[in-house]
């Protein structure tokens, strides 16, 4: 069995702190989806969606500031593959005619624009994604505790359950917070924030419970410290090379998939943040002992009671 090696970085010593952030961050996440909600996409709430094609590629700013001036209520406006392409959601009911008005506004301003599609998005469809996409979430994090429990111990599930809770609440509180549009992409980043933040968190579970195993104290601060220290440069060199993507994505990837960058660059953040500090401290919180993973050796006599 091996002894612990002093490490520069006391993650376990400051988990009060990092408990105290974490609280504030999920109480301000709360109290903004309780008083100020999301502001959900089309995708959710329904609406008019028209789609353009101009000769040139427009200014998207200029676009929507026309079509507000002629009073089109909550305008979205981006482009949609080619940048010649563009798509407007407007979050009102359907007319026929919307396509042919939205035309007309787009081609007094002097652009050369033609009518691609002009569809109405059901307010019925929109509760059915809302719906579903809560239950995927609440399915996601159900298998995702199992799993745990599965592979480790019980209480290394409760960790990691409350751990991913944690990140899921604070990126959709800043969404809140921020009132940046909630749609389907949104929805998707937040099932790649479960899987990432669950793949960091079991490497980290997966070396406390080696070093448990393998050292010779029963210090369980000491031992979550040596793991987390041990897989650091691992957890640090995968965020970073992971968040240089999705900075990429976020400056040139478009409008289309705007929201879907922030949100993951969100999640990764927070993500790294728990695996290193939350997951493992809840560990402590649940009174995780040498036991749990390693059972008493039966004593000599009570071994020859058993023999026949």
């Amino acid at each position: 069995m091996k002894t612990l090696v002093n490490r520069q970085f006391d993650f376990m010593g400051k988990r009060r702190i990092a408990f105290a952030i974490s609280a504030l961050m999920i109480l301000v996440s709360i109290a903004s989806l309780l008083f100020q909600q999301l502001n959900l996409g089309l995708d959710f709430t329904g609406g008019t969606l028209v789609e353009v094609r101009y000769a040139v590629a427009p200014s998207l700013d200029a676009v929507r500031q026309t079509l507000e001036a002629a009073e089109f209520r909550d305008v979205s406006v981006q482009t949609f593959g080619a940048s010649t392409e563009v798509l407007i959601r407007l979050q009102q009911a359907f007319d026929p005619e919307v396509g042919d008005r939205v035309i007309a506004l787009l081609r007094a301003e002097g652009d050369a624009v033609e009518l691609v599609r002009a569809e109405f998005v059901g307010a019925q469809v929109g509760e059915q994604l809302r719906d579903q996409s809560g239950l995927g979430l609440l399915v996601a994090l159900g298998v995702v505790m199992l799993y745990v429990a599965f592979r480790f111990q019980y209480k290394f599930a409760i960790g990691a359950l409350l751990a991913l809770m944690h990140d899921v609440i604070i990126v959709v509180g800043v969404f809140s917070l921020f009132q940046l549009d909630f749609d389907l992409t949104v929805l998707a980043a937040l099932l790649a924030v479960i899987g990432y933040s669950l793949n960091d968190t079991i490497v980290v579970y997966d070396r406390i419970r080696e070093t448990i195993r393998t050292s010779r104290i029963d210090d369980m601060p000491a031992i979550f410290n040596e793991a987390i220290n041990l897989t650091l440069s691992r957890t640090l060199a995968t965020s970073g090379t992971t968040l240089l993507v999705l900075m990429a994505l976020l400056l040139l990837g478009g409008d289309m998939i705007h929201y879907f960058s922030i949100a993951l660059i969100l999640g990764v953040v927070v993500g790294t943040f728990s695996s290193i500090y939350v997951a493992a401290a809840l560990l402590l919180a649940v009174k995780l002992e040498r036991k749990d993973l390693i059972p008493p050796k039966k004593e000599e006599h009570e071994e020859e009671e058993q023999l026949p």
